[in-house]
């Protein structure tokens, strides 16, 4: 049973005749009857042509003439727009606050296919959507439509997607101004730096506001984060066009750009210039990596696994290999991630880290001890070569473990599986 149900008035034009109102009444009293038990929103989509008033929290439609309607009208929410993309971001923002998944669309035939490539655009595969045929015809009444589905061309999609971009563009920015923490320590022919969780679209609690990834499991859809990606890239000066995150898997393999793309890798490097690259973070850390000399940089995801297999080093080494870098000019930043005051392992994985020091762990005789990953890395780099003046730990020097700071970063470790992502980059400028 879908626990949200949304009737598609959109595309269909009303006037003042009886027929019409007996016609629409039938189909909310019908709806109301097989789904207001168990549907927890009822909602009706349509253009502006059914007036809407809006009272108090509540929006109430009225069509003039027929007051049965109009009190059938106040058990269901009525989101009026000329924008199809407003309408739906709307109810989708109102799903979310209720946190269903399960929803059936009534809607024509004709309209069907279109109505689709919305929510393709607008929703992730957490939600599960019905479709069920809208039958209204009257004559003189609601006007007719063919019960034909049509298909959708090429230009409809992008102008769908101009739609939709269009309007996500015009959204004011969330929980403050979009910040980006930089370093010193990396020189100005490099563009850099780490998100935190202020001036992004992103409504979702966990995930609001400046989420820059976007996954199946969770509610932010990819349009989406390309918005708050986009105003970064003006923010920050380089080309959405031109950026490369990584693909998580927890290891130590890197993409030296140029070469062929791996499945997975938690690591790139590029000399490329007006190229920038990722690294992923809600908890685990993203590194930079910077070499003014050879002119050429990188970024790594470090999570506890890839710490322990040395993915900071193995970016390290692909500089070294590939740009001939030498290990006293890179520059290596570690982002904000969770520190040792939040952070816990199982007994048997933090014995690793304690065998690579005793100072990584504390209480390490309890059954989950406290580990620190950025030590443990601190130590990787600089018995990898990596002279001690050239780290940088962000999370020392600012206070920034992402768990303890629930207003300036997300964190997987507190706010559970639909997490939001900050992301470290690097560029060189062109």
């Amino acid at each position: 049973m879908a626990e949200a149900v949304l009737i598609d008035f959109f595309g269909l034009q009303f006037n003042s005749q009886k027929n019409s109102h007996q016609a629409l009444l039938k189909t909310l009293d019908t709806v109301r009857f097989h789904h207001a038990a168990k549907a927890k929103f009822l909602c009706i989509m349509c253009y502006n042509n059914i007036s809407c008033e809006r009272d108090g929290a509540h929006n109430n439609c009225e069509l003039e003439g027929s007051n049965g309607l109009s009190t059938l009208l106040r058990e269901f929410e009525t989101v009026s727009n000329p924008s199809m993309a407003a309408s739906l971001y709307t109810i989708k923002q109102k799903i979310d606050e209720k946190n269903l998944s399960s929803i059936k669309v009534i809607v024509s035939m004709h309209r069907k296919t279109l109505l689709k490539a919305f929510i393709d655009q607008l929703f992730t595969s957490v939600y599960n959507f019905e479709f069920e045929d809208l039958q209204v015809t009257s004559r003189g009444g609601l006007l007719k439509q063919s019960t034909e589905v049509s298909m959708i061309t090429a230009q409809e999609v992008e102008a769908i997607q101009n739609e939709i971009q269009t309007y996500l563009r015009s959204l004011p920015a969330l929980k403050g101004e979009l910040t980006i923490i930089t370093s010193p320590l990396i020189s100005d022919i490099f563009l850099h730096g780490f998100t935190t969780r202020t001036g992004g679209i992103s409504y979702i609690p966990t995930l609001s506001s400046f989420n820059l990834f976007s996954s199946s499991k969770r509610r932010d859809p990819k349009v989406v984060v390309q918005e708050n990606l986009r105003r970064l890239g003006n923010a920050a000066g380089f080309n959405v066009e031109k950026f490369y995150r990584i693909k998580t898997d927890h290891a130590n393999d890197v993409w030296i750009m140029g070469r062929k793309e791996p499945e997975s890798y938690d690591g790139i490097t590029t000399n490329q210039r007006g190229v920038t690259i990722a690294a992923l973070g809600a908890d685990c850390m993203p590194i930079v990596f910077a070499d003014p000399v050879k002119k050429a940089c990188g970024v790594a995801h470090s999570g506890w696994k890839g710490t322990l297999l040395g993915v900071a080093m193995a970016t390290v080494n692909a500089m070294v290999t590939e740009y001939g870098c030498s290990l006293e000019d890179i520059i290596v930043v570690l982002g904000p991630s969770v520190g040792p005051c939040c952070f816990t392992l199982p007994r048997e994985s933090a014995k690793e880290f304690h065998n690579l020091d005793p100072e990584c762990v504390r209480l390490f005789d309890s059954p989950d001890p406290y580990v620190d990953i950025r030590k443990a890395t601190r130590i990787l780099l600089e018995r990898g070569g990596i002279l001690p003046q050239n780290i940088q730990d962000l999370n020392r020097d600012l206070n920034l473990c992402t768990s303890c700071h629930p207003d300036k970063f997300f964190s997987h470790v507190r706010d559970g599986l639909n997490f939001g992502t900050q992301i470290g980059f690097i560029s060189i400028r062109e």
